[in-house]
C-alpha cells in the first residue's frame, strides 16, 4: 500500500531545523545567533541554550530602511538586522556566536543577516 504523505514547505523546513538544532548549542559565551525569516521580514535572536534565555533580540520590523551598497529592498533590511544584533551583542560581551540558519538555505536574507553581523563585529 502506497503511503499517502503531503509535506509543506514548512513542515520540510522545521524538519531541517530539528536536525541542525541538534547539533548547534549556544552557551552564555557563544551564543546561538538564531534567524526567523518570514515574508515581511526577519528576526534574529541571540540565545542561551543553557539557561534557556535570550539575550538579544531585532526584528526588521522595528528598523527604518536605510540604503546599502550592492543590496536593496528586505535584503538591505536583513543587513541591518545582522548589524544591530552585532551591536547589542558587544554591549552584553559577546563576540563570537554559532550561526542557526533556522532550516532556511544561506542566501539572500539570511545570508546577508550574516554579513551584517559580521561587518559589525561579530565571529562565526
Amino acid at each position: 500500500m502506497k503511503r499517502s504523505v503531503t509535506t509543506t514547505s514548512r513542515t520540510r523546513r522545521t524538519t531541517r531545523h530539528a536536525r541542525v538544532r541538534a547539533r548547534v548549542m549556544g552557551t552564555a559565551s557563544c551564543p546561538r545567533l538564531s534567524v526567523f525569516r518570514s515574508h515581511k521580514g526577519v528576526i534574529a535572536q541571540l540565545i542561551d541554550d543553557e539557561a534557556k534565555k535570550t539575550l538579544a533580540y531585532v526584528a526588521s520590523a522595528k528598523l527604518k530602511s536605510e540604503p546599502v551598497e550592492g543590496k536593496t529592498g528586505k535584503t538591505a533590511l536583513s543587513f541591518q538586522v545582522g548589524k544591530v544584533i552585532a551591536v547589542l551583542a558587544e554591549k552584553k560581551g559577546v563576540t563570537k556566536v554559532v550561526f542557526d540558519r533556522g532550516g532556511y538555505a544561506y542566501h539572500g536574507r539570511v545570508a546577508a543577516i550574516a554579513d551584517g553581523a559580521r561587518a559589525g563585529g561579530l565571529k562565526f
